[in-house]
This record gives structure tokens, sequence and C-alpha cells, in this order.
């Protein structure tokens, strides 16, 4: 959008959130609950993080409050913005058995309100255009991800700082977002500089009725996202991939890491891209009803690659590797980009706290069969 940004003290957010309830949306933004932050719908800006920060390392996250006045302080939590959209269990068809006989078979499909989505990271943002690519824009479009997608307004937040597993600039996804907001905040100690990135944002800037960023302001964000650039701890060479993987699918790196990964499939379920699922049938007891449902699964289950009798990934370092090779390599090839955006979700809560790019890493450097 060409207007320019604009400002407004932190005192409109509130009015930010009344203004989206007014406009017929729900509002859902970051929370902290149980120990971690969490996506969920709310009433008033009360219940933004503010004042909280939290620390992340390999197989650690904790939240804890840091005395400032800071409102989005806290990089991500488990939780992203994939269950609003690609649901972790719901029906997709009901077939009932109706006593003239024969069969009746109805579509499931959800009719959600439309949702404002406050306090979303540019790594989520661009999340949210892998799941489109996958559910939306490939061969045969997704109803159900798209009734859930389709009214959805998106108030991104700058990164300004980043968590010790970052890894976003190496993705192209951050700090700053450049694309699929409506609006963008990047929170300054009097407030936020915020742009519009869509007619429907512009509309709503207007109404705020903020000023117009000075250049002073506009300069000050531009120091924090290098610096959060510049500070980021974690980085991961993507110059030669997918072919490095592809190139060592027999590294003797995948059993060193089979024997510390649990294959309990942490890292899918944090992922904000991974989409693996199941389909079943749920048929009531008296057989005259059943539901076909759909709901989350994951490459390290056993049984997802349980095939007519026949498991073609037996052992945890298969399982791995494609978790690895599909993410970094095969996902360029079906999709056009790479599914992993630099979150680190998966490395802040593995329980024995592997790092996908330490593992690239020693793939790339180590010799393909170690001593052992």
């Amino acid at each position: 959008m060409s207007q320019r940004p604009g400002f407004l003290p932190k005192s409109c957010l509130e009015t930010l959130i009344v203004a989206l309830r007014e406009r017929g949306h729900r509002v859902v933004g970051p929370v902290v609950r149980d120990g971690a932050l969490f996506f969920e719908e709310i009433e008033s800006a009360d219940a933004l993080p503010r004042g909280w920060r939290e620390s992340q390392a390999p197989g650690s996250y904790r939240v804890e409050r840091s005395g400032g006045e800071a409102v989005f302080d806290v990089v991500n939590g488990p939780g992203s913005l994939k269950p609003f959209f690609f649901a972790p269990r719901e029906p997709l068809l009901e077939i009932q058995i109706p006593e003239e006989g024969g069969f009746r078979a109805e579509e499931t499909l959800p009719e959600p309100p439309p949702t404002a989505f406050l306090g979303v990271r540019p790594c989520d943002l661009a999340a949210v255009r892998a799941q489109d690519r996958i559910f939306l824009h490939d061969r045969v479009p997704d109803p159900y991800y798209g009734a859930r997608r389709r009214d959805a307004f998106f108030v991104a937040v700058q990164c300004t700082r980043s968590a010790s597993t970052c890894f976003c600039t190496s993705m192209d996804t951050g700090p700053a977002a450049r694309e699929g907001f409506d609006l963008a905040l990047t929170e300054r100690d009097d407030g936020f500089v915020v742009r519009a990135g869509s007619p429907a944002g512009e509309e709503l800037l207007a109404v705020l009725d903020g000023a117009a960023a000075s250049d002073e302001q506009l300069e000050g964000e531009t120091r924090a996202l290098e610096a959060c650039a510049a500070g980021m701890q974690r980085t991961l060479d993507t110059r030669d991939l997918p072919e490095l993987l592809y190139d060592n699918l027999e590294h003797a790196r995948w059993e060193d890491v089979a024997e510390r990964c649990l294959s309990c499939g942490n890292c899918t379920q944090v992922c904000p891209t991974c989409f693996c699922h199941d389909e079943r049938d749920e048929p009531t007891v008296d057989g005259l009803r059943s539901l076909r449902v759909r709901e989350w699964s994951s490459c390290f289950d056993r049984g997802h690659a349980q095939v007519h009798g026949k498991n073609y990934r037996p052992e945890v370092r298969h399982r791995y590797r494609q978790w690895l090779v599909h993410k970094l390599a095969s996902w360029i090839d079906q999709f056009g980009s790479s599914g992993c955006v630099g979150c680190g979700r998966c490395i802040s809560w593995c329980p024995t706290g592997i790092d996908l790019t330490e593992e690239v890493e020693a793939i790339r450097t180590l010799p393909r069969e170690q001593p052992r």
C-alpha cells in the first residue's frame, strides 16, 4: 500500500479491538496460559501479554514477568494459527441410513465467524501462505480449510527481538512482514508504527485516526528490525537444499539423531505448516449413522507408514529423515517453497532438544560414515 505509515499510542489497541468487533469479527490474540503463549479469542486488550517475556532454548521454554510495558515481547509459543484453519479434529461427512432404506451422505462444512488475528508474527504469516498453497491452491482445494480461511483479517506484529531458537532470516520470512497482512504493527516504547497491507487495512487505519509516523519513528523502526535480524542466534544454510539432503539419504547422521529422537511427534504438532492427517469412519453402535473424521497425524507415528501390513518406515531414523527431507527438500518440489518458516518451535518443544539447523549442518560437514 502507498499510504504513509501511521503511529498509534498503545491505548489505541483497545480501539482497534473494538473496531474489529464492530465489523463482525471475533478477535483472536496471544494470551499467556498454563505457562506458555497461545492464540485465543479475546474481549479486550487487557488479555494481551503486556509485561511478559519468554525464554527459549533447545528443549526449553519459559514465560516470565519482564517488569516492562511491552505488549508483544513474547516471540511465540507452541500454538500457531494452524488450528484455526486446519482443525486438529473435524467431521468431514455424515452418513445416515433412514428407515425407508438406502443411505444419505452430507458434508459437514464449518461455518466459522469472520476472525481477526491480532499479534501474528511474520513467520506465522508465512506459514499461513504455505498452508494456503497446500489446501487452497493445489489441484483440489479443501473446502473445510477454505471455509475457515475465507474472512480472516491479519494484524501482524513485526519482530524487534528474537528467541534463541529463531532463524527466520535464513528462511526469508522475517523479522519484518512484507505481505499477507492487513495491518502490521511495530512496537516502540510509546506506541506502534502501523502499516496497511490491504484496502481493508487502510480503511481500518483511517478509522483509528492515528497520526502519520514521523521520520524519527520510522528510522527507529528500521534500526529495531535490523538489530533483531543481526541478533539472530541460529542460521540455516539453504544455498544447496534440497540437493544436499537428497545426496545424503544414507548419511550416518540419521542414525545418530535416531538415538536421541523419541519419535513423539512434538515437532510436527507445534509446526505451523505440517499437514499430515488421518481419516477414519466412526459408526454409531446401531449402525444407522457414521462420521468420516479427519484429525492431525504425524510422520513420526509408527502407524502412519503402515500400508497393507507393511511398514515402510519401521525405524526412527527413517521417520526423522522423512520429516526433515520433506520439510526442507521435497516440499520445494511439491509446492515451490520450503515447508520451514524458521519459527524454531520444533527446537524449543523437542523434549531432547534436537535442532534441525544443527542436523543439517552435521550432514553438510561430517563424513557420511562416522566412526562409532
